[in-house]
């Protein structure tokens, strides 16, 4: 996490990036490059999500690695993918993908972790999963956004119950 941070900041501050994918290919070097010279082998990669947002013309751009945009609009969610790989090493490398969107008002986007569907709970003790997110997101998304994490929240610690928390969890909409 230290050194995706110290790479992300470089990539911004040192090269003058802005553009998301462009932003997580430089990092995803950065990353690999710090991780060479160490004496170890580091086969450890970090998933993220990069936005560009223009506020005046709601235009968006969007790279993920391995996480997914979601995209609620007239009460219907779009699932723009992800590239499927991580930030740093991977064995099957390629540039990441940009995707621009143009937003309409009333649009609301969900940026996450995997730490919500992976979380183990409920009754069988399974993992909560994605489709559940997806339509938990949905459902809830009509809502102020003050609302909707009060019912993330609450749907999150009841699934859990007992069990203990798997991983971080951050949902930004």
């Amino acid at each position: 996490s230290v050194v995706c941070n110290n790479a992300l900041n470089r990539a911004v501050r040192e090269f003058n990036l802005t553009k998301p994918a462009a932003i997580h290919d430089k990092v995803s070097l950065l990353v690999e490059e710090t991780f060479e010279k160490s004496v170890n082998e580091v086969r450890d990669g970090m998933d993220i999500t990069l936005c560009n947002f223009n506020p005046k013309t709601l235009q968006l751009e969007y790279a993920g690695a391995n996480n997914s945009l979601y995209l609620i609009r007239n009460n219907e969610l779009i699932e723009i993918k992800g590239d499927r790989q991580p930030i740093g090493n991977y064995f099957k490398k390629k540039p990441f993908t940009s995707h621009q969107l143009q937003l309409q008002k009333n649009d609301t986007i969900y940026l996450f972790t995997d730490g919500f569907a992976d979380q183990f709970g409920g009754p069988k003790g399974k993992k909560f999963m994605y489709k559940p997110f997806k339509e938990l997101l949905l459902n809830s998304s009509s809502q102020p956004i003050e609302k909707q994490k009060s019912i993330i929240e609450k749907t999150f610690f009841e699934w859990k119950g007992d069990l203990e928390q798997m991983d971080d969890i951050c949902i930004i909409g």
